[in-house]
């Protein structure tokens, strides 16, 4: 008997590893796949943010536990996922989500800064991706991957964007996500990415500063990003209702990338 769609949604049972996790659209999706029967695992670098942040989770009855980790540290990418095994059990979702942006000329770009966000943004994806799926997800021959891309690794720069590493590194995130899921769908894993546009941040806090106006001007929607905006898809591709997705990304902006010379 087909399943309804309330059971397709159904995460319970699962466990999600989600890094980058204790704010922002990290701890968004975490509460995504939280509120849809998910136990999760959050993970990133301060210890204090992600006690409040499961301190958060766990008022709304989600069943949160954190790992502290440095994505850009190969020791520290197989310590978050032994001891999410060791305390969770087999991982079914994986977000990739934490990241680094700088923002410089590109003539006089450190090269510093270059290799702090590549090693984070995608090396990092890289890394956790295949510890997961060699440990947990390919011997299962079941799993979803999302990966956090961005609308900046769809085209170039906003002249006033100056931030060539992190374009670059989501522009790889997009065909790391279509090789992984081509390589790994034969073997039951399913790789997606999400990329969003603006949404509040600390992140994107100075940029839209400067051309928040402009940003909202080229937007269709005329809005930035909320604390919602991540949560429907995110569900989508971590879930049954999207067991036939994989190799695929998603511009979640407002429609700005549908605009013209936008």
């Amino acid at each position: 008997m087909a399943r309804t769609v309330q059971q397709l949604f159904d995460l319970q049972g699962k466990t999600a590893l989600v890094t980058g996790g204790s704010r922002g659209l990290g701890l968004q999706m975490a509460q995504a796949l939280g509120e849809a029967g998910a136990r999760i695992m959050l993970s990133s670098r301060k210890a204090a943010d992600l006690e409040e942040a499961v301190a958060t989770l766990q008022d709304q009855g989600i069943d949160a536990r954190w790992v502290a980790a440095d994505c850009a540290k190969e020791a520290d990418i197989q310590r978050l996922v032994g001891d999410t095994l060791e305390r969770m059990g087999d991982i079914d979702i994986l977000i990739n989500n934490a990241g680094a942006t700088w923002g410089a000329p590109a003539e006089d770009y450190p090269i510093e800064a270059w290799d702090k966000v590549m090693n984070l943004n995608i090396r990092g994806y890289f890394l956790l991706s295949q510890a997961v799926a060699k440990r947990s997800m390919l011997a299962r021959r079941s799993g979803s991957i999302i990966n956090l891309a961005s609308v900046a690794g769809l085209g170039g720069n906003p002249i006033e964007m100056k931030t060539i590493a992190y374009n670059t590194s989501k522009a790889a995130v997009i065909n790391f996500t279509r090789a992984l899921a081509a390589e790994w769908g034969p073997q039951g894993l399913r790789v997606n990415a999400i990329c969003p546009g603006f949404f509040p941040s600390k992140m994107s806090a100075g940029l839209l500063e400067v051309m928040g106006q402009k940003i909202l001007h080229g937007t269709p929607l005329g809005r930035l990003g909320d604390d919602e905006g991540l949560k429907g898809l995110t569900l989508l591709l971590a879930s049954d209702a999207g067991k036939h997705i994989t190799g695929q990304h998603l511009a979640v902006d407002g429609g700005a990338s549908a605009v013209v010379g936008g």
